[in-house]
C-alpha cells in the first residue's frame, strides 16, 4: 500500500500543496499534521510508522518533512528498510536500500539539516541586529495604539468592561493589564 505524509511547521501554514502532490502520486492513505519538525513526538508520523509493513511505500513531498536531523533521518530510514518499506521522497526520488542510495540519502539529509541550521542562525543574527535599535520591542506588535487603550481606560470610568470591550474591541484582559501598568 502507498502511504503519504505531509507536515507543516505552524498552524498558519497550508498543507494543501503537499496533500495534492501526495494524491497525484497515488497515495491511498495520507497522514498529515501541523507540528514542528524539531520535536521528536510527531503523533501522526509516529502512527504512520507503526502501520507501515513489508511491501508498503512511504511517500513524502520533501526531505525536510521527513526528519528533524540527519541522525533521526538515518535511524528512521534504516528501520523502514529493515521492515521492507520503500521510501519515495518526491523532490529527490526513490531512496534505494543500496550503498549508493543510502549514501545519497545521508548526504542530502545532512544538507537539509545544514539548511535548517543556517535559517535559524540567520534569524538569530537578524534578531540580534534588531535588538540594537532603540525602538526594538520583542514579540508581536500591539494590536491597539497607546491612544486607543487610553481612550478605553477613560471609558471604563463610566462604563463596564463588557461595554468598553463591545465599543472599542479591546478585550477585558488587555484593559486589566493596561490598568495595572498605570498603577505600577
Amino acid at each position: 500500500m502507498k502511504y503519504g505524509y505531509a507536515r507543516v511547521s505552524t498552524v498558519q501554514q497550508d498543507l494543501e500543496s503537499q496533500l495534492q502532490a501526495l494524491k497525484n502520486e497515488g497515495c491511498e492513505k495520507i497522514y498529515s499534521e501541523k507540528f514542528t519538525g524539531t520535536k521528536s513526538d510527531r503523533p501522526q508520523f509516529n502512527e504512520l510508522l507503526s502501520v507501515l509493513k513489508e511491501g508498503d511505500c512511504l511517500v513524502i513531498t520533501k526531505l525536510d518533512r521527513f526528519a528533524r536531523s540527519t541522525t533521526d533521518a538515518l535511524e528512521t530510514i534504516k528501520t523502514l528498510f529493515n521492515n521492507g518499506v520503500k521510501v519515495h521522497i518526491l523532490n529527490m526520488g526513490i531512496v534505494e536500500n543500496t550503498p549508493t542510495g543510502r549514501l545519497i540519502f545521508t548526504i542530502l539529509s545532512g544538507f537539509a539539516e545544514f539548511e535548517r541550521d543556517m535559517i535559524v542562525e540567520r534569524t538569530q543574527e537578524g534578531k540580534a541586529i534588531a535588538k540594537q535599535r532603540e525602538d526594538f520591542k520583542e514579540g508581536r506588535p500591539n494590536k491597539f495604539s497607546k491612544k486607543q487603550v487610553e481612550h478605553a481606560l477613560k471609558l471604563l470610568e463610566t462604563h463596564s468592561y463588557k461595554e468598553v470591550e463591545e465599543t472599542t474591541g479591546i478585550s477585558k484582559s488587555t484593559l486589566i493589564r493596561a490598568k495595572r501598568k498605570l498603577t505600577n
